[in-house]
């Protein structure tokens, strides 16, 4: 596969990655809605949420749809590399969303709810470890992307998109109230304009 096919099948994992996580938690919160009442989630306090989806009784969409989006997000960054300069930096970038799409699939690890009367289990440790591996790869990899994107024309304009991005998602991502949303909003519109991006990029030569 030449590298043009390799960017848009990069791009193809990136678009489809943000609207099949976002429309998979959408729709299992409206039809697991008094699951996820029952174990603390409310609209204004998502305590639990999406993670808790994967409790439900459709849960195990919610668990496929965590490997598939890691999986395509590792896939996105491969491609990505190919799109952009090459330096240190966008190595250790790329590396980086490669980890915080790793940490995507451990999400299929089940979470322990919030409010319990039993120990942590060690799925439920794996659960928010993977977690805490997305937080701190994803926002890392967004920061030293914007400096990338400096250095070459067809990127520079997201520069400072991506840095304010990061600037509300680093407040955001460790709270657990209603800011949460905002979060998780705010990242999926990134990928999707990053993958849309990156379509962009491949060659006019290359066939569909």
């Amino acid at each position: 596969m030449n590298t043009g096919r390799k960017i848009r099948l990069a791009s193809y994992a990136g678009i489809i990655g943000p609207i099949l996580l976002g429309s998979v938690i959408t729709i299992l919160t409206i039809l697991e809605r008094d699951f996820m009442t029952s174990i603390g989630w409310r609209l204004r306090a998502p305590l639990d949420w999406p993670s808790g989806l994967a409790l439900g009784p459709y849960g195990w969409i919610m668990t496929l749809t965590f490997a598939i989006s890691g999986l395509l997000i590792m896939i996105f960054a491969i491609g990505l590399r190919f799109s952009l300069p090459r330096s240190r930096l966008a190595a250790i970038s790329i590396w980086l969303l490669v980890l915080a799409g790793a940490g995507m699939i451990g999400l299929i690890s089940p979470t322990d709810k919030t409010i319990r009367t039993t120990p942590k289990t060690w799925h439920g440790i794996l659960h928010d470890s993977s977690f805490v591996v997305i937080g701190l790869t994803l926002m890392p990899a967004m920061i030293l992307l914007g400096f990338v994107f400096l250095k070459d024309e067809r990127w520079k304009n997201l520069v400072v998109y991506t840095w304010i991005t990061v600037a509300l998602a680093i407040p955001t991502f460790w709270m657990k109230g209603f800011a949460f949303y905002f979060f998780l909003l705010a990242i999926l519109i990134w990928c999707e304009v990053m993958a849309l991006r990156l379509r962009s990029t491949v060659p006019k030569d290359v066939s569909s």
